[in-house]
Parts: structure tokens; C-alpha cells; sequence
């Protein structure tokens, strides 16, 4: 029998680098949609601004 493949591909933006005019930075990762069927957030690292910010899924 098959396996379902439950995990998808998404992308991480930097939701502090629009309010200051840089660009933002994007992350790919994957996640398992059934364990976890809100939107992800971490905190990655973004080279514009040179320090930690927090990184939201989106769309």
C-alpha cells in the first residue's frame, strides 16, 4: 500500500524587513500538514538587517 505524503514545501518571510524598507528574507523548509495545520513561525536569520528576526509562512 502506498504512503500519503503529508509533508509540504513552504516558505518563510521576514515580517520586520518591509516596515524598514529592505528586502525581506525568504526561507524554504517543509512541514507535516496534519500535525501541524497553522501557519509556522521561527526566528532565522536575515542578512539585510544582520540579526535574528521572526520568519512567518506564507502563501
Amino acid at each position: 500500500m502506498a504512503k500519503k505524503n503529508t509533508r509540504i514545501i513552504i516558505t518563510l518571510e521576514c515580517t520586520e524587513a518591509r516596515g524598514e524598507g529592505k528586502s525581506p528574507s525568504r526561507y524554504t523548509t517543509t512541514k507535516n500538514k496534519q500535525k501541524s495545520p497553522q501557519r509556522l513561525e521561527k526566528r532565522k536569520y536575515n542578512p539585510h538587517l544582520r540579526r535574528h528576526t521572526l520568519h512567518r509562512e506564507t502563501k
